[in-house]
């Protein structure tokens, strides 16, 4: 049965209840998309020594991550020069992308595009637009439509973490205009490549309804909110809110960290939504026991997922949701 009529249907049509159980759980939701964010831009192993940095420590803990049950990566390259920065270079996306594909041949991969303007508030300048990564074409890339402004404290980093760094305080800008980003889809059209929306704040999905009021993007627009930290508050009301104000033609992912990570990713399950777990948005599984891979983070969200009778999507059935082709090649 196709996932459409799965969605639509009954559950006495084709099947038995008992079967439809077995095939699909004990509810009747979506399967749920597991996105694993092996990296992140801020953080590294001064943070914990299990984050993966080079190429091949990314390909190996998607892998991982893959035969746990994630079906979407999402990847920030570091600088080979420096594993402490994000690479703003094609052709070491490129590198991973490939590395990725050699070991899980139906993942989806996305590359982080941020699509606004970063701020140096040290040196009052403004970098380019982060869009490196589209050219070494992911099938999807994020975009952070919000706007912010964090500060960030950074650990110290020793030669043998791959780069040497005293710890200080981070402090950066986001700034995005909606030109800015109509801009950078034209781009993503060329590449053949579906945006990731990623939010902030409620006010980002006033945002990301105008943007696709310009008729410059089209469904399924795959959207995610940022929950904890400096994101939306973490309770329930607040999702439940956002999942109101969503556009039409929306499916809808939650990122989850801090202290509150446990409780809200298992409510994103509850509430019929999908996931992002990894060691880009904790680094902690308990208090005071660090992450050991970012399998761990996707067995754990699994096991709560199969608890809560909510079936798990294949990478496969990501695609058909996500509105993907077959898995590309580099």
């Amino acid at each position: 049965m196709g996932l459409s009529n799965f969605l639509l249907s009954d559950y006495r049509e084709l099947m038995t209840y008992s079967d439809q159980v077995k095939k699909y759980g004990l509810t009747k939701m979506a399967p749920l998309i597991i996105t694993c964010s092996i990296t992140g831009g801020q953080h590294g192993k001064e943070a914990n020594p299990n984050l993966p940095e080079t190429p091949q420590e990314q390909a190996q803990s998607t892998y991982d991550a893959y035969n746990a049950g994630a079906s979407l990566v999402h990847i920030h390259r570091r600088q080979p020069e420096n594993p402490a920065l994000d690479s703003k270079k094609a052709e070491e996306y490129l590198e991973v992308n490939r590395l990725v594909r050699e070991k899980c041949p139906e993942i989806i991969i996305n590359n982080t595009c941020i699509g606004g303007r970063l701020i140096d508030t040290e040196n009052m300048t403004t970098s380019e637009l982060l869009h490196a990564s589209t050219a070494a074409k992911p099938e999807v890339a994020s975009i952070d439509i919000t706007s912010t402004s964090q500060r960030m404290h950074l650990g110290a980093r020793t030669k043998e973490m791959g780069g040497e760094r005293d710890a200080y305080l981070k402090h950066f800008d986001l700034i995005n205009n909606d030109e800015d980003i109509v801009e950078l889809l034209k781009e993503f059209d060329q590449y053949d490549i579906k945006p990731e929306w990623e939010m902030d704040n409620l006010t980002d999905i006033k945002r990301l309804r105008g943007i696709i009021d310009k008729g410059v993007v089209k469904g399924p627009h795959w959207c995610m909110m940022l929950f904890g930290g400096n994101g939306v508050f973490p309770n329930y009301q607040a999702m439940a809110l956002a999942m109101q104000m969503l556009p039409p033609d929306t499916i809808f992912s939650t990122i989850n960290i801090g202290g509150a990570h446990n409780a809200m990713m298992t409510q994103s399950i509850i509430m019929g939504n999908h996931v992002r777990v990894g060691l880009e948005d904790v680094t902690y599984y308990a208090p005071h026991q660090l992450v050991t891979s970012n399998a761990q983070l996707v067995e754990r969200a699994v096991r709560i997922a199969k608890e809560l009778g909510r079936p798990v999507a294949t990478p496969a059935q990501a695609r058909e949701m996500l509105g993907l082709g077959a898995p590309r090649q580099y």
